[in-house]
């Protein structure tokens, strides 16, 4: 993000114009086409980031699809292979809301510069225990609790982070690339962990995930940062969060996107769980197919990625609402699936739906988030969109776990997706009822006169 000024007391004279439910698009992104689907890639800092990240998350998802089947190798439990996301995830629903406090006090590059040291020493020292034999179920609970601590600083900082190397004109650009960045990472890296898995063992994506780490560090220290101000104030970390918590809480425009990140992460996005034991238990196709049932989520999940920088048009409710039943309905076809159980060729093009519809409804909700946020609170407001993100996992990861162990894991995705239909349903009325009634106030509202004119004087943006 564009480093803040100094905080003024008053929340409301940060914001430069009143948060509109649909951002008007910059003249860059009307004019569409190759060139704007790339604007982000205009900005040398962003460059670094974006191909460094490559590596970074490809070797992230390489040790999560290890780490998934590694625990389930070892303890045939989905309640215990629930319990790594609860530990890695946990921790951001105790620190995430102060790691956004964090990100709006100090420069957030030396932040991301310091996680990611800690991040990179911590996936040493799992590679170290695997690649010698010695891990245990609980080294591995440990470890994942260490990457939990350190994301919930590296996480709202490296979100509030964009719009500081690209500006607001090229920030919805960027958040898509960022998505496309990441789902193509989610195939390329299942893809690779799962050849690797079944023909070389669990060693070598982890000390994949390690190396990883080594570029995103040189591009960070070779970014040019403008000197800015850090944004440091007089108050207390409390009574910031609060700032940000009340921002929240009174925007509509904010909250209602946040509400429905919130349903679809902790009750939608439980793949970490589900997808292995419907490899393992009702496609029956091991390590390699659950490489390419996570591989094939990602190619949806980049498809509408893509589609979503290229289209280079301001972010729609409509859209985001559409693509959040979409991914609940597919997630209803995904437990049929696995319950008949049909060939898993079946479950791949579920996936591809599935993570189409996610990829699309997640990137326009932050985009909503990160737009209308003013920019001496972007770290705090992101940091409470991680963590209802991020830190829902957790929750998720229990009730995926839970209700396979009960019921099926069929049943369990069976629940999740009817879920995440109802709560898309209940947000999109709830966004409705909020436009009628801002339409209802200004028709109430006694009309200016017509003399004198005010200069510069802003009338309320009309409902959506």
């Amino acid at each position: 993000m564009s480093r803040e000024p100094e905080r003024p007391s008053n929340i409301a004279s940060t914001v430069t114009s009143p948060p509109d439910d649909e951002p008007k698009a910059d003249a860059g992104a009307r004019a569409g086409g190759l060139r704007n689907g790339f604007a982000a890639l205009r900005h040398r800092n962003y460059r670094i980031f974006f191909f460094t990240q490559m590596f970074s998350l490809t070797g992230t998802w390489m040790q999560s699809l290890a780490q998934s089947w590694l625990v389930l190798s070892m303890t045939d439990s989905a309640f215990q292979l629930g319990l790594v996301n609860v530990c890695q995830f946990g921790p951001m629903l105790f620190f995430g809301l102060y790691g956004g406090v964090v990100a709006d006090r100090i420069p957030k590059r030396r932040l991301l510069l310091i996680s990611q040291s800690f991040a990179g020493a911590v996936a040493a020292v799992l590679a170290t225990l695997v690649g010698t034999g010695a891990v245990e179920l609980w080294h591995i609970y440990a470890l994942a609790l260490a990457f939990g601590v350190v994301n919930a600083f590296d996480m709202p900082a490296r979100q509030a982070f964009v719009a500081e190397m690209v500006g607001k004109a090229d920030l919805m650009n960027a958040v898509a690339l960022n998505s496309a960045l990441f789902n193509a990472s989610r195939i390329v890296g299942p893809a690779l962990a799962g050849l690797l898995l079944a023909s070389v063992g669990a060693t070598i994506c982890f000390v994949a995930n390690t190396v990883s780490y080594v570029p995103v560090l040189f591009g960070l220290a070779a970014m040019r940062i403008a000197p800015a101000v850090t944004g440091r104030s007089e108050k207390s970390g409390i009574s910031q969060l609060k700032e940000g918590l009340t921002y929240v809480r009174t925007t509509p425009v904010v909250l209602l996107p946040i509400l429905l990140v919130a349903v679809v992460a902790t009750f939608g996005m439980n793949f970490n769980v589900w997808v292995p034991l419907l490899a393992k238990n009702e496609f029956d196709i091991g390590a390699g197919g659950f490489g390419v049932l996570m591989a094939s989520m990602g190619v949806g999940s980049l498809a509408g990625a893509l589609a979503l920088a290229f289209k280079a048009k301001r972010p729609r409710r409509q859209t985001m609402l559409a693509m959040a039943l979409v991914f609940g309905a597919a997630e209803i076809a995904l437990a049929w699936a696995g319950a008949v159980p049909l060939h898993f060729a079946a479950g791949m093009a579920i996936l591809v739906a599935i993570g189409f519809a996610m990829s699309s409804a997640m990137a326009t909700a932050n985009t909503f988030v990160q737009t209308n946020a003013p920019d001496a609170l972007r770290g705090r407001v992101m940091s409470i969109y991680m963590t209802v993100f991020a830190g829902s996992t957790p929750i998720g990861a229990l009730f995926a776990g839970g209700t396979a162990r009960l019921f099926g894991t069929p049943a369990s995705v069976l629940l999740g997706g009817a879920i995440v239909v109802i709560g898309t349903i209940g947000v999109g009325a709830a966004w409705n009822a909020t436009a009628r009634s801002t339409t209802k106030d200004q028709l109430a509202s006694p009309p200016l006169p017509a003399a004198p004119s005010l200069p510069g004087a802003r009338h309320p943006a009309p409902g959506p």
